[in-house]
């Protein structure tokens, strides 16, 4: 009987990573350079001052393959870190295949996502460079509730915008953000400039992760005591995660293992990023030939039906422009539960793995993530976040295939957070009041039309 329960594999705090993986060190192509909003010019790292304290402008521009990670970023790692690594038999029994599926946990930590990973490092930096306060935004409330948190252990403000339909979809994560002591306000809101614009021309609008952005960046860059936290898309946020990644490697060797398959699912890019980065940099160096597959929902294609270009990162064009897959920055996908993956590009590092052909990309209905997020939980006792499910539903059809084909094949995905927060929308999937949803072609036809013009 034994055989037939989850395997967890646990390293001693002592095994937290001494320093994160910075894949820009190994990649065959650097990065197309982030361009100023106004000159469309290269960025210099002054011009981001404004926005970020320098220690992460560095780490931003950095082409070191190791960044130290501070005692006191571990200090607090340490709370949760390293996390779990599973293997989920029973699940491999209820699918009757011969795949090894293992998955690297990330819901333990105490805000419950990947997201804290980033956010300590962030709030420690901010704190050390003298800012005072932070703004942020929000989808389903995973980073707003981790940077609240963060915010809280090291004395800073916090401020976040979240977007109105998961303001309204998931009222226990806004309560979480507000008890670790940040304010949070419905987006687009009444209080910035962009806020207002977006009211004025849609009254009756759900929002976005990229107008919530515009928000956000308005406070900061309106107060010199105040700094700008981003959840995901970039290079310093997806190298905070690589923690993920670092400690599963180590885990899958002691289980005697290596993945033929990687998994993570895609909004911004972060916690795909710090699973698949690490394994993506072995690959380069001809020490692992898994297959990285990013999981993205059907409702918001930004890889598989994106453009490969330079947009905005926000709807009123206040960030700077990076070479991401987008959907243009006016797209503004339907309601789904999956708050956290409703953005409208992807993390140019992302974004430039997939182009160099590193990894590939695949996309997922709503109906079948909630299915494979119950049969999930009903295997292995986790209920996982909608976002995640959309990497159970790819690692199931990964383990599905090798049973069709009788061949064994270990999948090795990122469960990035528990669906505890989430509820309501299990309750509407049992009920059937959720619907799949294909973004109409001509729908990104006319938001890829708004990209800017280079020339």
């Amino acid at each position: 009987m034994l055989a037939m329960e989850t395997i967890q594999y646990n390293l001693p705090q002592s095994r937290i990573p001494q320093a994160w993986y910075n894949i820009q060190a190994d990649l065959p192509q650097p990065l197309a350079p982030p361009l100023h909003p106004g000159t469309l010019k290269p960025l210099g790292p002054e011009d981001l001052a404004p926005l970020f304290p320098m220690s992460l402008i560095l780490q931003e521009v950095s082409t070191e393959r190791e960044i130290e990670i501070p005692a006191e970023v571990r200090q607090i790692y340490a709370q949760w870190r390293p996390a779990p690594l599973m293997r989920a038999r029973r699940l491999e029994k209820a699918l009757d295949t011969p795949a090894h599926i293992y998955y690297k946990y990330e819901g333990v930590s105490p805000a419950g996502s990947h997201k804290l990973n980033t956010a300590v490092a962030q709030a420690y930096y901010n704190k050390v460079d003298g800012t005072k306060r932070l703004s942020t935004e929000t989808g389903a409330g995973q980073w707003g509730s981790a940077l609240a948190m963060a915010s809280a252990f090291f004395g800073l403000e916090c401020k976040v915008y979240m977007v109105r339909v998961s303001y309204d979809q998931k009222p226990y994560r806004r309560a979480l953000i507000e008890a670790f002591g940040a304010t949070v306000t419905a987006s687009p809101s009444q209080e910035t400039e962009s806020g207002r614009a977006i009211l004025a021309e849609h009254p009756e609008s759900r929002g976005s992760l990229g107008i919530a952005i515009s928000e956000a960046v308005e406070v900061a860059a309106k107060d010199p005591q105040t700094k700008y936290a981003l959840g995901s898309v970039l290079n310093h946020v997806l190298l905070h995660q690589t923690v993920i990644g670092l400690e599963a490697m180590e885990q899958m060797a002691m289980a005697g293992d290596e993945p033929d398959v990687i998994v993570g699912c895609t909004g911004g890019g972060s916690n795909f990023a710090g699973l698949a980065m690490p394994y993506i940099g072995q690959k380069l160096k001809g020490k692992s030939k898994a297959r990285v597959v990013a999981v993205e929902p059907s409702a918001c294609p930004s890889l598989t039906k994106g453009r490969f270009t330079y947009d905005f990162g926000d709807t009123a064009h206040l960030t700077p422009l990076v070479k991401m897959h987008t959907l243009g920055s006016t797209f503004v996908p339907p309601g789904i539960h999956a708050g956290g993956l409703r953005y409208h590009g992807m993390a140019p590092l992302v974004s430039h793995v997939l182009d160099l052909g590193l990894a590939e990309a695949v996309t997922v209905q709503q109906l079948d993530a909630f299915a494979a997020g119950i049969q999930f939980a009903r295997a292995e006792g986790i209920v996982p976040a909608p976002e995640s499910n959309h990497a159970v539903a790819a690692a199931i059809r990964q383990a599905l295939e090798a049973k069709a084909e009788g061949k064994a094949r270990t999948v090795l995905f990122n469960l990035s957070g528990h669906g505890h927060f989430d509820m309501q929308s299990y309750l509407d999937y049992q009920a059937g009041k959720l619907e799949n949803y294909e973004y109409p072609e001509e729908e990104i036809a006319m938001a890829l039309a708004g990209l800017p013009s280079l020339g």
